[in-house]
């Protein structure tokens, strides 16, 4: 790799990762409050809870150009005692989820029954099995979120725990669309074809039109590249660009889980 090349994408890279930083910062000071607050709640309860999320949450939901468009306290079964499944999740007025008029923030109109039919087992989902694993903070996405956005969204999550057991999680959902906006003005003006994709490889933005949100994107070497991202999502690390065999470089953006590969 050349030392401009190198020097292009690495700018290209830390750019993006200035972008989605203060998202990750933000979700972790939520954590930190959600945490304090939880471990001096002898029985804690939803009734209690919901109004303090909703006031952790609300001033990035209303502050004008956020990239957040839902957020929110998500509980481990039966971590509540007045609510065994409990999403305490808010959505932004840039967020018209099934239709409902932007009106300012409002809450998730989320099934907690699990014998309804429209219950859907959230454990089971990426956002909260990554983290129930690694203990770490995890970006899921691009996918379509049929639970609380009804388009592609890259969600990040973290765990909250109390006395060393996970309680929950705490959240945020951006709009892919939105993020592109912010990323391709970093992305257009290189001489390569650029494409931003997530540890496991899917695109959340391309330089190239063709490249769709979502897919994934298929080069030679590429799920051994960014496997070190997926395992520093656990303990923390982040390497260096690497070129693949075809000639591509894959660059880290910092520790968000993203990467840019230039071709």
């Amino acid at each position: 790799m050349t030392q401009a090349v190198a020097a292009g994408a690495t700018a290209i890279a830390t750019s993006i990762a200035e972008v989605i930083d203060p998202v990750f910062a933000l979700i972790d000071a939520w954590r930190d409050a959600l945490e304090e607050r939880l471990a001096a709640e002898p029985e804690p309860r939803a009734a209690e809870l919901d109004p303090v999320v909703a006031a952790t949450v609300a001033a990035e939901l209303d502050r004008a150009g956020t990239l957040i468009t839902g957020a929110g306290f998500v509980a481990a079964p039966g971590y509540l005692a007045d609510a065994p499944w409990h999403l305490a999740w808010w959505l932004s007025d840039g967020n018209p989820f099934r239709g409902v008029p932007a009106r300012g923030i409002r809450r998730l109109d989320a099934v907690s029954d699990p014998d309804a039919e429209a219950f859907r087992d959230y454990t089971t989902l990426e956002w909260w099995r990554v983290p129930e694993r690694t203990g770490s903070r995890h970006l899921t996405g691009p996918y379509v979120d049929y639970l609380c956005t009804d388009d592609y969204t890259v969600t990040v999550t973290t765990p909250v725990s109390v006395a060393g057991d996970m309680v929950g999680l705490v959240g945020a959902d951006m709009y892919v669309a939105r993020l592109e906006q912010v990323l391709l003005p970093v992305l257009h003006g290189a001489e390569r074809t650029l494409t931003v994709v997530n540890a496991s490889g899917r695109i959340v933005t391309s330089t190239d039109a063709h490249r769709a949100t979502g897919a994934l994107l298929r080069l030679e070497g590429l799920p051994d590249a960014l496997a070190p991202l997926r395992e520093a999502e656990a303990d923390g690390r982040v390497t260096g660009a690497l070129r693949l065999p075809g000639g591509a470089d894959v660059v880290p953006c910092g520790d968000t889980s993203l990467a840019v590969v230039a071709e």
